[in-house]
């Protein structure tokens, strides 16, 4: 496993058009689906990765808890399923009931949705205000699976509270770490 931060690029691009299956539906979703009123949280996870594992039940709660406040959230996993047979579309679906989620879980099978997102980890996080201009591309939190810091989604949770109170987000953005995405 290898130890990869979000890639640091310049905020303020606009949330890129997705039309991908869902594993959870088996139908398709699209950007437009799953944007809510206040904005859009867009995470790049997988099954196996020790650290989506490590949060996952943390990003679900943090789900549960805003989309009643308009802002919406979408799962995506782009990893080569030939060779990490563990994120296949059926073991994502399990994956997904198992723990509940509230939001989509999508297969971009091409990878292209996570090269247009500049996604290089899992998890990866991107958050998109209510114009769908990305404000965070940062940390859940300071928790890792080799550290004793809380899973308490504090950065991210500050962020969507800023989106909601209309507050520029001001504070540093540290990447997330995670394992490296996949790629064929």
């Amino acid at each position: 496993m290898a130890r990869t931060p979000t890639n640091q690029i310049p905020l303020g691009f606009k949330a890129i058009e997705f039309d991908l299956p869902d594993v959870i539906t088996g139908g398709k979703v699209s950007l437009n689906q799953v944007s809510k009123k206040n904005g859009l949280v867009v995470i790049f996870i997988c099954n196996h990765c020790p650290y989506v594992i490590h949060v996952i039940d943390q990003i679900v709660k943090l789900a549960n808890d805003y989309l009643d406040k308009e802002i919406g959230f979408v799962a995506i996993s782009s990893n080569d399923v030939v060779n990490y047979p563990d994120d296949d579309p059926k073991k994502m679906k399990l994956f997904a009931k198992e723990k509940d989620f509230p939001f989509p879980y999508l297969y971009d099978e091409s990878q292209d949705i996570a090269k247009l997102y500049d996604a290089a980890c899992t998890p990866d996080y991107s958050v998109f205000n209510s114009e769908l201009n990305c404000v965070y591309r940062g940390q859940l939190d300071d928790s890792r699976p080799s550290n004793n810091e809380p899973v308490n989604g504090k950065d991210l949770r500050l962020v969507l509270d800023y989106i909601l109170e209309n507050k520029k987000i001001d504070f540093i953005q540290k990447p997330s770490i995670g394992c490296n995405i996949k790629w064929k």
